[in-house]
């Protein structure tokens, strides 16, 4: 701490900001602190999350923001300050014209003291955001914020997510922002407010004119909520974002929300997900659709519309012309819904992203929306993931996908496919279609597969982005396809982890690396390197000069395998991220990559997460960062630390290094 004081106290250039988050630094510390930061000209933002600050602390930081000219940006989140501690900080914003952002989330600050904050308010003429996430309801419920809404001028960001407020506290809010002409965006995300909470807001959106965007995820909103906040949405002219997932609308909501729809001319993204909306409830929807002209994103994910209400949305999907969203996922939807929605494809001409995922679209399903990709010309990307397909409705796909000429997207993770289902799609892939990224993560496909793709790879020059994530492919598998990146020009990003893949299958693709000039970002994590493997790699990346992206996280690396990429990183000029998160490297593999970055000024991302790692490691990499000007993300999470000065310097250095990437353009 007394490193950090003296940095402060002479007004380092460098340090304008400073994270002591999650540290003991408790309140005796904290009035070192303040009394260094009465004088500091330099720091702009100050992290002090989880660090056991109580009342007396915060009113050391109290008497230091009065006379601080430069602080911006302050987090408090997640202390112990109380009543008294709230007084003191309102105390000093009241007089504090610089301060533009305050985290005060997690303060278990009660209404008796927040009424000095609301005082405060009222005179601040500098903050802009206002963090009062995991606080008590009543500090909204007894008007303390929602007061100086009324008078406060340069608000634009208000986040009470998430309070457990309930219905009295919206009353309170909507009348404050009723009146407000600065606040644009409103988080209320997993309160209680309920139906008459979000009646208050609705009478307030009537007249409000700058609210933009609305959240009101989980807070216990029926079709009552929904009716009123309907009813507003008919006169309100500004708001273009709400979110109304995981509440309890039904299909009563859906049809309040629909008749608004049907005049709104502002709402462009409306969430429903998680709402209890059946096919009725979907048939609303749906008829809205055929006259509303301005929404363009809808999502109906985890409701329970079924095939009917598939085909509803379907019908409306044939006349709208501005819908170019849909999410369905997880919602029953068998083959006689994709059968509906299949047809409005052959007609919908505006309709870019579909999503289907988690339903159950069978065999008939498959065929019908093939069919429909054979003509459709406007969608770009559709995800199939987790629909139980296996090789026989891929097949049917597959030959689709050789006349269709826009789909550039395919999601398929988490089916049931095969070999076979991995020779369709490379049939499709020799035809160089438009698809540039193809996802069979979590699949059964094995090295047989793997081979039938390489072969197609070997022709395509389209596919940007393969992700096999999570199959059976093996060293055989990893073989086939390094040796078609001998060829292929075109692939840029392939995901291999958690593929059984081993030494043999490492060297096959560090040997094709030697001389692929095209892809850029290789994931082999979860799979079986060891330091071995980590040595053929390293080998490579001292030649590679394309890569820039690589994973090896969870591979049991070790120290050994860290020394070797970090001898090799002080030779690249490529590689921008390294993930080398659960590998135990300990301290003797920080050691080593701290070496490596004293020298590298290419890397800016390293993941060093759950890896043993103590202080001795983290001050090798302090020690390392004071040279190196580049790195702008060190993760290091679920190590061993106990002492947090190490960690503060990283960060300022990091920091040091944004505002110089920053700077440079």
């Amino acid at each position: 701490m007394y490193g950090i004081q003296n940095a402060i106290s002479n007004n380092n250039q460098n340090l304008k900001t400073l994270d002591l988050s999650s540290n003991e630094i408790g309140d005796t510390r904290v009035q070192e602190l303040g009394s260094v930061l009465r004088h500091n000209a330099i720091l702009t933002t100050l992290n002090l999350a989880n660090v056991g600050i109580g009342d007396v602390g915060a009113q050391h930081l109290a008497d230091a923001l009065q006379c601080n000219t430069t602080l911006t940006k302050l987090n408090l989140a997640s202390n112990h300050i109380g009543d008294v501690g709230a007084q003191q900080l309102a105390d000093a914003l009241e007089r504090d014209t610089t301060l533009i952002g305050q985290d005060l989330a997690s303060k278990r600050i009660v209404y008796v003291r927040a009424r000095h904050l609301a005082a405060a308010l009222q005179h601040n003429t500098a903050l802009n955001e206002l963090d009062l996430a995991r606080n008590r309801h009543e500090y909204v419920r007894k008007r303390y914020i929602a007061d100086p809404l009324k008078r406060q001028t340069t608000f634009i960001a208000l986040d009470l997510t998430p309070n457990r407020i309930d219905p009295v506290g919206p009353q309170n809010l909507a009348n404050g922002f009723q009146g407000n002409m600065t606040l644009i965006t409103l988080n209320l995300t997993s309160n209680r407010i309920g139906d008459v909470g979000a009646q208050h807001l609705a009478d307030a959106l009537q007249h409000n004119t700058t609210l933009t965007t609305l959240d009101l995820a989980s807070n216990r909103i029926r079709h009552v909520g929904a009716q009123h906040l309907s009813a507003a949405l008919q006169q309100n002219t500004t708001l273009t974002t709400l979110n109304l997932a995981s509440n309890r609308i039904g299909d009563d909501g859906a049809q309040h929300l629909a008749a608004a729809l049907r005049h709104n001319t502002k709402l462009t993204t409306l969430n429903l997900a998680s709402n209890e909306i059946r096919h009725d409830g979907a048939q609303h929807l749906a008829n809205a659709l055929q006259q509303n002209t301005k929404l363009s994103t809808l999502v109906l994910s985890n409701n329970k519309i079924e095939d009917i209400g598939a085909r509803h949305l379907a019908g409306a999907l044939q006349q709208n012309a501005t819908i170019t969203t849909l999410t369905l996922h997880d919602n029953n939807i068998g083959p006689v819904g994709v059968r509906h929605l299949a047809d409005a494809l052959h007609q919908n001409t505006t309709l870019t992203t579909l999503n289907l995922a988690s339903n159950r679209i069978g065999h008939v399903g498959a065929r019908r929306l093939s069919a429909a990709l054979q003509q459709n010309t406007t969608l770009t990307t559709l995800n199939l993931a987790s629909n139980q397909f296996g090789d026989d409705e891929i097949q049917h796909l597959a030959n689709a996908l050789q006349q269709n000429t826009t789909l550039t997207t395919l999601d398929l993770a988490s089916n049931r496919i095969g070999d076979d289902g991995a020779q369709h799609l490379a049939n499709v892939l020799q035809q160089n279609t438009p698809l540039i990224a193809l996802i069979l993560a979590s699949n059964r496909i094995g090295h047989d597969g793997a081979e039938g793709l390489a072969n197609a790879l070997r022709h395509n020059t389209k596919l940007t982005t393969l992700n096999l994530a999570s199959n059976r492919i093996g060293d055989d598998g990893a073989q086939h396809l390094a040796n078609v990146l001998q060829q292929n020009t075109a692939l840029t990003r392939l995901d291999l982890a958690s593929n059984q893949i081993g030494d043999d299958g490492v060297q096959h693709l560090a040997n094709v690396l030697q001389q692929n000039t095209a892809l850029t970002t290789l994931s082999l994590a979860s799979n079986r390197i060891g330091h071995n493997g980590a040595n053929v790699l390293a080998n490579v990346l001292q030649q590679n000069v394309t890569l820039t992206t690589l994973n090896l996280a969870s591979n049991e690396i070790r120290h050994n395998g860290a020394q070797h990429l970090a001898n090799a990183l002080q030779q690249n000029m490529t590689l921008t991220a390294l993930d080398l998160a659960s590998n135990r490297i300990r301290d003797d593999g920080a050691r080593h990559l701290a070496d490596a970055l004293q020298r590298n000024m290419v890397l800016i991302t390293l993941n060093l997460k759950w890896n043993e790692i103590s202080d001795r490691g983290a001050t090798c990499l302090m020690n390392a960062l004071q040279r190196n000007v580049t790195l702008t993300s060190l993760e290091l999470g679920g190590n061993l630390f106990t002492d947090g000065v190490a960690l503060s310097e990283i960060c300022c250095f990091l920091e040091r290094n944004k505002r110089q990437v920053n700077h440079n353009g």
